[in-house]
């Protein structure tokens, strides 16, 4: 009898039993409990380096630029461990104009996108096969990346963020906004990555397109709130980059160098400042 007694004193009145933790019965859109997790985090591979290859940027211009650029990769992989993203290229801006013609939805144009990014993983990860470079199937990424990054000197994978058909729908039009410079930037902050760093056929960011205008000036280092602030009409990444780097918790900044000089990316990865960095507030 007296067991029954302290049994029914344990239980709360609604007569449910809870699991005692710091969110029970609190509502996780609370504005004061989502302040309470304000913890740090765990940096799962530290000594590791993220690498974005432009698909169109770099990958598209063939062997004038991917050969070198792989010889450059081969020489770093003696010291460094590197995760390795591909962009998809002109590829997928042409399925995206189509699929925008054929009125598909954000999600879907999402979902065309990772199967460019993903053949260019393929491309340079062969050429990269004999330096031990491996290639992981994006349903696997995230589970065995802590393993194969451990055996394997490096690995390369598409880009693109596994969103799909659940992709955000952008402010304006139906261009997915986290494409592949997001993606990689979002496996860098999840693991704690040492660096994360943009491998463009420019020298970095500029205040106009330098394509277009000759005389548009490169900007070395830049802030968050100061990119925001001069609200550029182009940018050399993914623009949802700068809510990214403005909410991160473990990647403090990013920098975008010139692929088309590889030797800038041995510099990048010891912390050099060899072309534009963009930084955390």
């Amino acid at each position: 009898m007296s067991e029954q007694i302290h049994e029914a004193r344990e239980l709360p009145l609604d007569k449910r039993r809870h699991v005692q933790s710091m969110l029970m019965r609190e509502s996780l859109l609370d504005k004061q409990v989502m302040s309470s997790t304000e913890t740090p985090v765990v940096p799962m591979l530290p000594f590791c380096h993220v690498i974005k290859i432009g698909g169109r940027s770099i990958i598209d211009q063939g062997k004038k630029a991917v050969y070198p650029l792989v010889d450059a990769l081969a020489k770093i992989l003696e010291n460094f461990k590197l995760v390795i993203g591909t962009g998809g290229g002109v590829r997928s801006r042409h399925v995206t104009s189509i699929g925008m013609d054929l009125g598909l939805p954000t999600g879907v144009l999402a979902q065309l996108r990772i199967i460019d990014a993903l053949g260019n993983a393929h491309l340079l990860g062969t050429l990269l096969a004999p330096y031990g470079v491996v290639a992981i199937p994006p349903e696997i990424l995230g589970h065995m990346l802590p393993f194969f990054i451990r055996s394997a000197p490096g690995v390369i994978c598409n880009g693109d963020p596994p969103f799909s058909i659940w992709e955000q729908t952008p402010r304006f039009g139906r261009i997915p906004p986290h494409r592949t410079d997001a993606g990689t930037f979002l496996l860098a902050e999840c693991y704690g990555c040492a660096t994360h760093t943009l491998v463009k056929d420019v020298d970095g960011l500029y205040n106009a397109d330098p394509k277009l205008n000759s005389d548009a000036k490169l900007i070395s280092e830049i802030t968050v709130s100061e990119l925001r602030a001069l609200n550029l009409p182009t940018l050399p990444f993914d623009r949802v980059l700068i809510d990214l780097l403005a909410n991160a918790r473990q990647l403090k900044k990013f920098q975008i160098i010139n692929g088309l000089k590889p030797a800038l990316l041995e510099r990048a990865l010891l912390g050099e400042h060899v072309g534009t960095l963009v930084r955390k507030d």
